[in-house]
Order: C-alpha cells, then sequence, then structure tokens
C-alpha cells in the first residue's frame, strides 16, 4: 500500500474521532449547564451587571473627567440600586398577583363574549379553545417566580459584583502573567476587549431601549388604570431582553388582564394596539438603527439560541441568550479550529476583526 492511500485511509478515522470527541465534550458541557445552574446562573448574571456598570462608570469618567474610583461607585450603585428595585417590585407584587389569577380566570369566559362581535363567532371560538385551556396561575408563577428567585440571590449577584469590581485594574496583569507567552497575553487580552465591548453595546442600548418602551408603556397602563401597572411596566423592561417572543409576551399580558377587568373592550385594544406598535416600530427600526450590525448574529442562530439557553437554564437562560452566545461567537472567532464555526454563527461571514479592516480600508 501506498503512503497515499494510507493517508486516504486514515483521514477519515480521525475525522470521525474528532466528531466523536466533539460532542462528548458538548455533551459534557450541556450537562454541565444544566447541574450547575444554581451556581452559574447568578455568576452569569454577575458578570452581565458587572459589564453594564464597567459601561456606565466609563462613560461617567468621559464626561466629567471623575477619578476613576468615583465613577465606579457611582455605577455600581445606579445599576444595583435599579436592579434591586426591579427585582423588588416584581418580587412584592408576585404572590398577590398570583393568588388573584385565579378570579381573572374565571372573569375570561365573560371577557370572551365581549370580543365576539368584533371579531366574529369562529375566532371566538378559536380564542376559547386555545386560551381557556391555558394554565394562566402555571405561567404567572413561571414569569414572577423567577423574579422573586434572582431577588433571594440579589446579596450573592451584588457580592459577585463587587469582587469583580475590587479585581478589574489587576485582571490585566494577572493574564499577562498567567499567559507566559507575551504574544499569547496579547491574544487572550483582544478577546477579552472584543467581548467586553460587544456586550457593553448591546447591555446598554438594550437597557436604553427597554427603559423607554417601559416608560411609555406605563404612561398607557396608568392613564387606563390597569391594575399592576408597575409590575407589566417591569415585565415589560424585563422581556425586551428576551429576542423575538418577549416583546410579543410583555403585550399579550397585560391585552389580556385589561380584557377582563374592564367592561369594555376598549382599553384591551389600546393596549394591544398602541403597545403593540410601539413594540413593532421600536423592535424593527429603533433597535437594529441604534445596534447596527455590531452584533453580526445570524438570526437563525439567535432563535436558536433562545431555544437552547430557554432549555437549559429556564427563563433566565433567555435573558441571558444573546449576551451569552455572543460571548460564544467571539471566543469561536479567536480560536483558529473553531474560526469556521464563528463564520457560520456570523450574520455575513464576517467577523470583527475582518469588519474593522473593513472599515478601515
Amino acid at each position: 500500500m501506498t503512503p497515499d492511500q494510507k493517508d486516504i485511509t486514515v483521514r477519515p478515522r480521525l475525522r470521525l474521532s474528532v466528531v466523536r470527541d466533539t460532542c462528548i465534550i458538548a455533551t459534557l458541557i450541556v450537562l454541565g449547564l444544566y447541574a450547575g445552574a444554581n451556581f452559574l446562573i447568578p455568576l452569569a448574571m454577575a458578570l452581565l451587571v458587572n459589564v453594564l456598570i464597567i459601561a456606565l462608570s466609563d462613560r461617567v469618567v468621559a464626561l466629567t473627567r471623575a477619578p476613576v474610583w468615583l465613577a465606579n461607585i457611582a455605577g455600581v450603585t445606579v445599576v444595583l440600586a435599579g436592579l434591586f428595585m426591579i427585582m423588588y417590585v416584581l418580587g412584592s407584587q408576585a404572590t398577590q398577583f398570583a393568588r388573584s389569577i385565579t378570579t381573572y380566570e374565571n372573569q375570561f369566559d365573560g371577557a370572551v363574549e365581549r370580543i365576539t362581535g368584533l371579531v366574529g363567532n369562529d375566532v371566538t371560538t378559536f380564542i376559547r379553545d386555545n386560551l381557556v385551556s391555558i394554565d394562566m396561575s402555571y405561567v404567572a408563577r413561571l414569569l414572577l417566580g423567577s423574579a422573586t428567585s434572582l431577588l433571594n440571590q440579589f446579596f450573592l449577584i451584588s457580592l459577585y459584583v463587587a469582587f469583580l469590581m475590587a479585581e478589574r485594574l489587576a485582571f490585566r496583569k494577572k493574564i499577562q502573567l498567567a499567559a507566559g507567552d507575551p504574544k499569547t497575553g496579547a491574544e487572550f487580552s483582544t478577546m477579552l476587549d472584543a467581548i467586553s465591548v460587544s456586550l457593553q453595546r448591546y447591555v446598554g442600548v438594550k437597557t436604553l431601549i427597554s427603559l423607554i418602551t417601559a416608560s411609555i408603556s406605563y404612561s398607557v397602563f396608568r392613564a387606563l388604570g390597569l391594575e399592576y401597572a408597575e409590575t407589566w411596566a417591569v415585565l415589560t423592561f424585563a422581556l425586551n431582553f428576551i429576542p423575538s417572543i418577549g416583546s410579543i409576551i410583555a403585550v399579550f399580558f397585560p391585552a389580556m388582564i385589561a380584557l377582563v377587568q374592564f367592561e369594555t373592550i376598549v382599553p384591551f385594544l389600546v393596549i394591544v394596539l398602541g403597545c403593540g406598535t410601539i413594540q413593532f416600530l421600536i423592535g424593527n427600526f429603533v433597535d437594529p438603527a441604534m445596534l447596527g450590525r455590531s452584533l453580526n448574529m445570524s438570526t437563525f442562530l439567535v432563535i436558536l439560541a433562545l431555544t437552547f439557553w430557554t432549555t437549559v437554564w429556564g427563563l433566565i437562560g433567555a435573558f441571558l441568550s444573546v449576551p451569552l452566545t455572543v460571548c460564544i461567537l467571539i471566543v469561536f472567532s479567536h480560536i483558529p479550529a473553531l474560526r469556521p464555526v464563528a463564520i457560520l454563527m456570523s450574520l455575513d461571514g464576517r467577523l470583527g476583526e475582518d469588519n474593522s479592516q473593513a472599515t478601515a480600508s
């Protein structure tokens, strides 16, 4: 047998071994993510909060020329106070809403009758057959229970953030010392910088857009006299971080509550058409214009990541799906063996350095 023939017979075995090892490693990682969710979710939340604090403190330094330590304190105070208020509102009203959800379920039949004349009997029958069968109390406990769980873990997240901020300046030096090789240290620092910049832009822009959307929705809820307006506004803010389906859920729940709370269908239509139009305009025009192509993620990948992280980590995984996938994409782009995977994960096949070179040219 010639050497060429030996190479031909060996290569398939090598490829199969690589596929086998990759599948084993991927399976172990998924099992580890699922089994270690109680430890990893607060850590992931802390890292995301830390990125938001760094982005805010850097903006404070750029605008006011304040000392870095003072800007860090301001960033920590503002972000943690806002996060605590969000969790407190959801956690404090979770029990009350879960108790009253049975009342809304009992009134739902009468609410369906109100829309019969508007949409017709066929649509009404479809709504009755599909929505009445939904266990609204379970859905409410699922949504608000996650917020209550985060409220219980708020101290742990704050503790993680405090130590991350304390070691922010020393972290780069430790990277250089741990890498040993200056070139390896520089490459690792470049990868971390790319992750930090992408996450800061994503978290900063999404926070601003979600805050605007929640503020407008809250004014609509208060004007209508909708019960638990604060809860729905906070949920609107939080659900906007979930791609694609988050904005739909943010309109669906307050619209259903308006349908059963009021004797007229007008508040329901105001929320569906008004808040729904706001969500559509912001999600399809403002959000892409502000984020641009900086994330450069495939649309299919966004949906796939949403499904995967929701399956592994539940509702919190849905919130973290895009930031976590961004990190994975950037890490893959800096590893030569995984760079083809990063190209497939991207929107147009160009990675971060490719986009910067194209812009420079």
